[in-house]
């Protein structure tokens, strides 16, 4: 699917499936088993236990799901990690695979990590293009960011999904060399205004529709100092939810670790 048409198809027709933010329980097994299906079955990268896979930052992180209209299959997942307060030196995955210096004058208590990206080949159905699923990912993680106050988003991505965002523009700046982790991978770093920005000058229908006509952004434009003291209020209040959720963890598929 072309740039061009993503944008026509974002706002002539309807898509076959919805976002949905995995805010109880029902919803966040279903991420896991999704993700047990693309990581521990189809790819084997991790162990899983007993159809689900998850992982230590789990419970500091917001996750979406993507589900179809007709039958309410999850078909794909995404997970944006937060910073932890007390311990911003180990808040994500990629600082295990970064040099510390690299992440000198990023502000840790504002970023966010996107990971665990998942469209399990053995849901994937022919009415839906892959692209789009991957657009309706963007638009959750543009959502969880705005809820947080984020300013900043990192990844850990492999070299043909990063041509493939840039087909969109949306790009991202190396964070050092690649690294092997599950693969070849590239840590990035992102400006999230920088990114939205360019978004919204090169293609304005795909950023409309990540950002829900500029509601997911607006935050983005008032004094960084502001944006300072917004965020840990507003991921306050989602960590008391998502610790509570976090009981239960003791085409081109994932294309983010």
């Amino acid at each position: 699917m072309g740039v061009d048409v993503i944008s026509d198809a974002i706002f002539l027709k309807d898509q076959p499936f919805r976002v949905e933010l995995a805010n109880d329980d029902r919803k966040l097994r279903e991420s896991y088993r999704l993700r047990y299906d693309v990581y521990c079955i189809e790819r084997g990268y991790e162990p899983g236990y007993n159809g689900e896979e998850s992982d230590d930052f789990d419970p500091y992180s917001k996750h979406a799901v993507l589900r179809t209209n007709d039958d309410g299959q999850v078909i794909a997942t995404i997970r944006l990690i937060g910073p932890r307060f007390d311990d911003l030196k180990g808040s994500f995955p990629i600082q295990q695979l970064v040099a510390p210096n690299l992440l000198r004058g990023i502000p840790l208590a504002q970023a966010g990590e996107m990971s665990r990206m998942a469209i399990s080949k053995q849901r994937r159905r022919a009415d839906i293009d892959p692209v789009m699923l991957r657009m309706a990912l963007w638009r959750a993680v543009v959502q969880m960011s705005h809820e947080w106050g984020l300013t900043h988003w990192f990844a850990v991505i492999e070299p043909s999904s990063i041509r493939l965002h840039a087909r969109t523009s949306i790009v991202f700046e190396p964070l050092g060399p690649v690294v092997v982790h599950h693969g070849i991978r590239q840590p990035m770093v992102g400006d999230i205004q920088k990114v939205l920005s360019r978004l919204r000058a090169a293609r304005p229908f795909i950023w409309h529709y990540l950002t829900n006509g500029g509601m997911w952004c607006d935050y983005l434009t008032q004094p960084s100092r502001d944006a300072i003291t917004m965020a840990p209020s507003r991921m306050a209040a989602s960590y008391r939810q998502t610790v509570s959720i976090s009981d239960l963890t003791n085409g081109r598929p994932a294309a983010v670790a």
